[in-house]
């Protein structure tokens, strides 16, 4: 009684899965992903065991189509069940089975498996392949993956509600301080409007947890220094850097404060 789409980046190295449902804490039984391996999504009578054993598979180098045979010819409740893979080269493959609630069943493509159950109807799924394929493919794929969940919502999702949704995407050492490959790993677990409280977490995370890029950057002059050190000492702190990290933007502010991003100097300076 789930909806989502699993996907590979385009530039091939990053691989995530977002998901809704009229389910508690969706995130906790769905999506799992591995940088390098690949991804993928199990729902309907979620056989969470698919999760190691399909990465197992892929890590061995089978593709998306062969590890989901496999799983599928090792399962006698695959009926009941309904799976989505991407691989480390983007292959795609999605299984519905014949006892899943309609409406059921699924899109693949280059790239991406999209499957949903207990929807609306046929149009969840085909609204959700038309967003993937019309957004930015050079967008980070946090935020595809996001525009393809709105649009299943917007086209009726789930048919019973709303209640949870989730969103994880790997890449290699895009973790916080880049010690792992979790790029992005946020849930939603019980809320009316999960999938914009979903948004609203990731603009969080993309400010937070995401280095600055270059043209973010803004460089420390001696004048800028001493403006920021200015205002930390007038909010209580010893020097700006340890405002930084009272504030958590150690990822938007250079340790050795020779650049600061250009929305945290507007959070200093009142103009955010």
């Amino acid at each position: 009684m789930t909806f989502s789409i699993v996907a590979r980046s385009t530039d091939g190295e990053s691989w995530g899965v977002a998901v809704a449902s009229k389910f508690l804490a969706v995130g906790s039984a769905v999506p799992a992903a591995v940088a390098g391996v690949g991804a993928l999504a199990t729902q309907a009578d979620a056989n969470v065991a698919y999760k190691g054993l399909a990465l197992s598979h892929l890590d061995e180098g089978a593709t998306a189509p062969v590890a989901l045979q496999r799983l599928i010819e090792e399962d006698p409740g695959y009926p009941h069940r309904q799976v989505g893979i991407v691989d480390l080269d983007g292959n795609a493959a999605s299984h519905t089975g014949t006892e899943c609630i309609p409406w059921a069943g699924g899109r693949t493509g280059d790239g991406y498996a999209i499957q949903g159950n207990c929807l609306a109807g046929e149009e969840v799924v085909d609204e959700m392949e038309r967003a993937w394929l019309e957004s930015d493919a050079t967008a980070p794929l946090q935020d595809r993956l996001m525009a393809a969940l709105s649009a299943g919502d917007d086209a009726g999702g789930d048919r019973r509600g709303r209640q949870s949704a989730a969103i994880l995407v790997v890449r290699d050492e895009a973790g916080y301080g880049g010690l792992d490959d979790v790029a992005v790993d946020l849930r939603v677990d019980d809320h009316e409007a999960p999938i914009g409280e979903l948004q609203r977490l990731l603009d969080l995370h993309e400010l937070y947890l995401t280095a600055s890029t270059e043209d973010e950057k803004v460089v420390v002059d001696a004048a800028l220094r001493t403006e920021l050190d200015q205002f930390a000492a007038a909010a209580g702190h010893r020097d700006f850097l340890t405002w930084v990290g009272t504030e958590n933007y150690e990822m938007r502010v250079a340790p050795d404060l020779a650049w600061i991003d250009r929305r945290i100097l507007a959070v200093v300076r009142g103009d955010a």
